[in-house]
């Protein structure tokens, strides 16, 4: 089929803005398709971009907790016990420059928590579309796992699959922010399903939920085991998406 038709839904599949039926038959034209592809490697590169321009400015979290321990030592400061009621008005606006304060913290993780499922489901959706999808290309997982040795500055299991309805395509290594990590592709009938592993860092707020989510139109996983973060990512149902996050969970304690 010509790739006229699909161009003008290539930023709604980047931003994930298509019906499920439509994000499917659009992840098969796109592996058909080098024009497609390759204007959709470019809407995502310019995506990430605008993105890391826009936050070169944040926050740390390091800062974020020293206004919160600031605040809060102001505030035991002023409700010390004084004879007179003085103190009633200035320790009510303590107790509201901690509210907006907290607000803005907790606000600011919540942003980034959504920025980094965002820039994941970026690199999935490029990953897809790109002709080498994979950089170390089997089944096994004893040959996947040893090729990232060397490459990563830490290591990890992967899970047995015989048995199971999933095939390991491969892997290759990825960047969350400038931090590499490991991106293995998972098979499920027609759908691929990208697994992210990075180090956890103290700078980089934890999603907040262990359970599946729905993030544009993937479903997506997340937890923590051995000091590093596992992200499960794809189009394929929810319960796929935690069922191989169990697997993945369960070769994480071995």
């Amino acid at each position: 089929m010509s790739a006229d038709p699909w161009r003008n839904k290539i930023a709604a599949y980047a931003d994930g803005e298509l019906p499920a039926a439509e994000t499917r038959v659009m992840a098969e034209h796109l592996r058909t398709c080098p024009l497609c592809a390759s204007d959709l490697l470019a809407h995502v590169q310019l995506k990430r971009a605008i993105r890391s321009a826009g936050t070169r400015y944040n926050p740390s979290l390091a800062l974020r907790q020293r206004i919160q321990e600031e605040v809060e030592g102001r505030m035991r400061a002023r409700t010390k016990p004084v004879r007179r009621w003085t103190w009633l008005p200035k320790l009510a606006a303590a107790a509201v420059l901690a509210g907006v304060v907290l607000m803005l913290i907790y606000g600011s993780s919540f942003y980034e928590e959504r920025q980094t499922f965002s820039e994941l489901a970026d690199l999935h959706v490029a990953t897809l579309a790109s002709a080498t999808p994979v950089d170390v290309i089997s089944t096994d997982r004893h040959t996947v796992k040893p090729w990232f040795q060397g490459k990563l500055p830490f290591t990890f299991n992967l899970p047995e699959l015989a048995g199971t309805p999933f095939t390991l395509l491969g892997g290759r290594v990825s960047y969350l922010g400038q931090a590499p990590g490991a991106q293995l592709i998972y098979q499920i009938g027609n759908h691929r399903i990208s697994v992210f592993i990075f180090q956890s860092r103290l700078d980089r707020p934890s999603p907040s939920s262990e359970i599946p989510s729905n993030r544009l139109t993937f479903s997506i996983e997340t937890f923590s085991a051995n000091g590093l973060r596992y992200y499960i990512i794809g189009d394929a149902a929810a319960p796929d998406i935690q069922k191989l996050g169990d697997l993945l969970r369960t070769a994480a304690r071995l």
